[in-house]
């Protein structure tokens, strides 16, 4: 029989991740309903390995599925085409990797940006305001590829410690997402984070490198990771080399 979803006051304290219901519950994953989407509560949910997600009309749902998406940095696929691409952008002048120089652009991008297989999105503005919030905080960043002095494409995300939560992406150029997740799996080798978590499973992270693991080996290294320093959230163009200097892959 399934379990009654909890349902959050503001000063409800989150559920254990491993109460959500589970592959024989109506929908799996799902740990709770209601309370507030604010910095502290964000904070708290990131901690303990929770996410929130739900649409337009519907209550703050949160989250914490089993098994977890991960990509661990140091298995990402750079494909050759995307090497290539990614030489080339870093060779142009009027190409660049930007950090937090437009978070609030870059969310209003992800929750514009189309979903295939999806209507709308759950990026909605009480969203976009708590997370612009938590960027504020410090908490959340965004990762910018920048052509010719114009946004063309970057994701955001969620950072304690050495902790990091990717959020979702977007692009207004060929690659342009794809060349600001490889800068940040750049970005997390060069200071020895492990895993970027990616939530839940999708065909086009699994091509990249991302895999499953369990939600307590998952919650296990978070927990490790954000006692860590944070991170200095700044790009520099030698951190490239973390992904370029190997030998260049067979086709």
């Amino acid at each position: 029989m399934t379990s009654p979803l909890p349902w959050l006051e503001p000063d409800t304290p989150f559920p254990p991740p491993s109460t959500a219901w589970g592959e024989n519950d109506p929908i799996p994953g799902l740990l709770a309903a209601g309370g507030l989407l604010d910095v502290p509560h964000l904070k708290a949910a990131y901690a303990q390995g929770t996410f929130p997600w739900f649409s337009t009309g519907q209550p703050v749902l949160w989250w914490a599925p089993h098994p977890r998406m991960v990509l661990p940095a140091s298995e990402f696929k750079l494909r050759r085409s995307l090497r290539k691409t990614v030489e080339k952008f870093r060779a142009d002048p009027q190409c660049e990797i930007r950090v937090n120089h437009a978070f609030g652009d870059v969310i209003r991008a992800c929750a514009n940006a189309p979903r295939e297989g999806q209507k709308g999105t759950w990026i909605v503005p009480n969203m976009i305001h708590a997370y612009e919030q938590l960027h504020a905080a410090g908490h959340a960043h965004s990762i910018e590829t920048w052509i010719q002095g114009q946004l063309a494409g970057g994701l955001y995300l969620v950072a304690l410690g050495q902790a990091v939560f990717g959020e979702s992406m977007f692009a207004r150029a060929n690659d342009a997402s794809k060349i600001a997740l490889a800068a940040l799996v750049c970005l997390c080798r060069h200071h020895g984070v492990d895993w970027i978590d990616c939530q839940q499973n999708t065909p086009h992270l699994a091509s990249l490198g991302a895999r499953e693991v369990p939600r307590a080996a998952f919650l296990e290294h978070i927990q490790h990771a954000q006692s860590a320093p944070a991170l200095p959230w700044k790009f520099e163009p030698l951190y490239w080399n973390e992904l370029l200097s190997s030998p260049l892959p067979k086709a």
